[in-house]
Formats: C-alpha cells, sequence, structure tokens
C-alpha cells in the first residue's frame, strides 16, 4: 500500500505527526519516540517509511525514519498478544539494537519494564523472536532535534501516551530532566531509567 511518504512536516505532538505531500493533501501518522527524537523542524521536509494497517473499524498509517524501525514494528506483532499500541511502546522504549540484545540475551526481567510487556509476553518474544533479533541490530544512532516551548510537559503527555500513570509520567520526567534539555532528551533518559 503506502510505503514510504516525503513532504512538509506540518505538524508533530508525540506521538501524532503530520506529513503534507503536496497538492494540500496531509498525511496523519503515528510513530514512535524513536522517531520523533530525529525529526526536523516544523516546515522541514521529512521521509519517513510507512506501515499501513486496516482493522474492521479503522485505518491506520505509522511512519518511521528508519527501515529497522519499521521492521522491528512489523516483526514483534507476529507474537502472540503483540499490537501496534505495545509494538510502537518497545520503538519509544528502546532502541532497535538494544532490543536486538534482550532478546538475543533472554533478558525477560529488562523486557518487563516496557510498558504493556508482561512477563509471558516477554518470554514469547525471546522465544519467537530470538532468530531474528540479530537480523535487526545495526540501526542508525539517534541525535536530538528541536527544543519545544516546555519540554517536561512534552515529555509527561508523552509518557502517559506511552502508557505509564499520570503521576508516574510527571515523576519520571521531573527526575530525568537536567538544565537545557529537551524533551526528546528527557523522554529518552526517563525511558533509560526506567529500564534499570
Amino acid at each position: 500500500m503506502i510505503g514510504r511518504l516525503r513532504g512538509l512536516l506540518v505538524t508533530k505532538s508525540p506521538p501524532w505527526l503530520m506529513i503534507e505531500v503536496g497538492g494540500g493533501v496531509g498525511y496523519e501518522l503515528e510513530a514512535p519516540m524513536s522517531t520523533f527524537y530525529d525529526l526536523p523542524e516544523v516546515g522541514r521536509e521529512v521521509t519517513l517509511f510507512t506501515h499501513y494497517a486496516q482493522k474492521e473499524d479503522s485505518v491506520s498509517l505509522y511512519g518511521f525514519l528508519r527501515e529497522s524501525e519499521r521492521r522491528l514494528f512489523r516483526d514483534v506483532q507476529k507474537v502472540t498478544g503483540i499490537g501496534a499500541k505495545i509494538a510502537l511502546a518497545i520503538l519509544s522504549g528502546v532502541s532497535v539494537d538494544e532490543f536486538a540484545r534482550l532478546v538475543q540475551a533472554g533478558d525477560v526481567t529488562a523486557l518487563t519494564r516496557i510498558p504493556g510487556i508482561g512477563k509471558k509476553t516477554a518470554e514469547r518474544m525471546v522465544v519467537e523472536l530470538r532468530d531474528r533479533a540479530a537480523g535487526l541490530v545495526g540501526s542508525d544512532p539517534i541525535t536530538l532535534s528541536a527544543a519545544p516551548v516546555d519540554p517536561q510537559s512534552e515529555a509527561v503527555i508523552a509518557l502517559q501516551q506511552l502508557g505509564y500513570k499520570p503521576a508516574e509520567a510527571q515523576r519520571m520526567a521531573r527526575e530525568a530532566t537536567a538544565a537545557g534539555d529537551d524533551a526528546a532528551g528527557i523522554i529518552r533518559k526517563a525511558l533509560r531509567s526506567a529500564l534499570r
């Protein structure tokens, strides 16, 4: 279906973003935080790999800056009990390389620290994805993008959308915030500390 989009980044509000591809047509996509970390400023051109999903009552479009992210998004949904929401949480919680390392090592404890993943789901992922995990290693490094108006508030909203309760999201963002941090940096630090 729709495999890739290139156009102007019109809005970005985790987990949603909109790309105008021309002729006044804008596509609304849902994306993981791993993609948001590297998005350019609003008004700049961006190219995203996409995944089109159609269910009985809805149609969804997901966007990823890297092919490895899209591949992981698709692979984890082949595991029983994992849908798009948990797949996005995985990509928002760990890098593709880190996820592959955790699966290959069979680190169920670390995997259960990702929102929405319980022990049985983590065990299923290790069993069902271990062979594919080696092929996921080698994604691009993450870099930070432009600073928002209120980085800590944006981080709290993003953490809530990843499945954390409001009080927990506020605590995580507060503890992860340092002077000069942007939202992406706060979110990354908060998610890393949650995995420890």
